[in-house]
């Protein structure tokens, strides 16, 4: 049988059979062949899928990828490998927090600013990292802000001092932001609609891997080094996982280039913040996103100061990262049996009670508050930057890129001022502080999810 002809298939009403070679023929009369592309293997599922489904059509909308086309997988790993190299370098330098303190001699609400101004600097660029998106496409973006800024983390162990060190972790958060600006609207533009939420799971899931290995790998290269050799090593491995996502990433089939104006784009985000819905998810994002930061940049004191743990052992508490990760990664299918409403909800109220019993003085029941914390918090966000893209009917990009922006500042100036609150009071008057932010996080839900069509199985 002859190789068929896909870009000229149509349908017909009769029984096709689709193959790429004869398969009676000899296994020495097909190494003349060249190997299918990937473009020849999605379309050969798409000519497949024809056949299956007469009523579908030649002619249908292609609305994604769906996990019986070729390049489904590849995106799945790909998104996780982006979401691993971005955010081990987003978080390269919270770990270290209390060595930074001792080493270079500053407080800890200046060293946490080694984390918030890659949050903020990552905050200020994410809105016109997705504006650029919308004329040169999600994909390159993507890729050259994980290489740009995995490689720019190899520099940080060279840092003079503390000035030095802030200078160019802004600098790494201007160009990481090309990452989360964009990743959620390629997911959401080139998966199809029922698989979003899978997939943007595990995009979350990604995320909290690097966020884990960001600060794991630093803690563990302390128990026998400084902490210059401890980023350069993070960074290393940040970067072998942007070098796969190049590869891996499928090419965009759904992205059409919009024509950059100044005022349409302003437009575009104002009408976003008109919607109340919207905003809602926003102001999650804000108030969530800045408690968990806040409650991860801190924690590594409290372990040293009331439980005598070392700066090392420590660090190991970032394990914990993997509740979010595992969390994440179901969120979907939780919204699809309880509701994506009521399933948020209760992840806000998950996350107020392990706040409570981090405020305990018992090491075991501090540890387990912030195990279901972490699962609650990744739960909530995975839904909310989901629910965006759902509400959302168009200028996709700038209300993803609306929700990080709040989702960022929030751990950038919530990070930082909690550290002032910690100097003003104790563990527990921080802690007391996060729930208020979890609290307001949980109208902010009931607001951001109204009206939202539920499908539960």
């Amino acid at each position: 049988m002859q190789m068929v002809h896909f870009m000229h298939l149509r349908y017909a009403p009769r029984k096709v059979s689709i193959s790429c070679m004869d398969d009676t023929a000899p296994h020495n009369q097909r190494t003349d062949r060249a190997p299918l592309t990937a473009t020849e293997r999605e379309s050969m599922a798409d000519a497949e899928r024809i056949v299956a489904d007469p009523g579908r059509g030649a002619d249908a909308p292609y609305e994604g990828l769906t996990p019986d086309a070729p390049g489904y997988r590849r995106a799945l790993i790909a998104v996780l490998f982006a979401g691993i190299a971005s955010f081990q370098a987003l978080y390269a330098t919270q770990a270290l927090l209390p060595v930074l303190t001792t080493d270079l001699a500053i407080t800890p609400a200046t060293a946490a600013l080694t984390v918030s101004a890659t949050t903020g600097g990552l905050a200020c660029a994410i809105i016109p990292m997705s504006v650029l998106s919308e004329r040169f496409g999600r994909r390159p973006l993507v890729l050259i802000a994980a290489m740009a800024a995995t490689l720019l983390g190899l520099t940080l162990a060279m840092a003079p001092g503390i000035t030095a060190l802030i200078a160019l972790r802004l600098l790494q958060g201007i160009v990481i932001a090309g990452v989360p600006a964009v990743a959620m609207t390629y997911i959401s533009e080139e998966i199809h609609p029922f698989h979003v939420p899978k997939v943007m799971g595990l995009y979350v899931s990604g995320t909290t891997v690097g966020g884990l290995l960001g600060r794991i790998i630093p803690s563990v290269v302390l128990e026998f080094a400084g902490w210059r050799l401890a980023v350069l090593v993070s960074a290393i491995v940040a970067v072998t996982f942007a070098i796969a996502t190049v590869w891996l990433l499928p090419r965009q089939r759904r992205f059409t280039p919009k024509k950059l104006t100044l005022g349409g784009e302003a437009r575009a985000i104002a009408g976003h913040l008109r919607n109340p819905r919207l905003v809602g998810l926003y102001g999650l994002a804000f108030l969530a996103m800045g408690a968990f930061v806040s409650l991860y940049n801190y924690v590594g004191f409290r372990l040293g100061d009331t439980f005598g743990l070392s700066a090392a052992v420590a660090g190991l508490v970032f394990l914990l990262y993997l509740t979010g990760t595992w969390s994440s990664a179901r969120a979907g299918s939780m919204a699809e049996k309880f509701g994506r409403r009521r399933t948020m909800l209760g992840a806000v109220a998950a996350a107020i009670a392990g706040l409570g019993l981090t405020a305990t003085p018992w090491l075991a029941t501090l540890l387990l508050g912030i195990a279901l914390f972490t699962g609650a918090f990744f739960v909530a966000h995975s839904l909310a930057s989901s629910s965006v893209g759902l509400i959302a009917t168009k200028d996709r990009a700038e209300a993803s890129s609306m929700y990080l922006f709040s989702y960022y500042l929030g751990s950038s100036v919530v990070g930082w001022f909690s550290g002032h609150v910690l100097d003003w009071g104790t563990w527990t008057t921080l802690i007391v502080w996060l729930i208020a932010l979890f609290v307001g996080a949980g109208v902010a839900a009931v607001i951001g999810t109204r009206g939202i069509v539920e499908r539960t199985v």
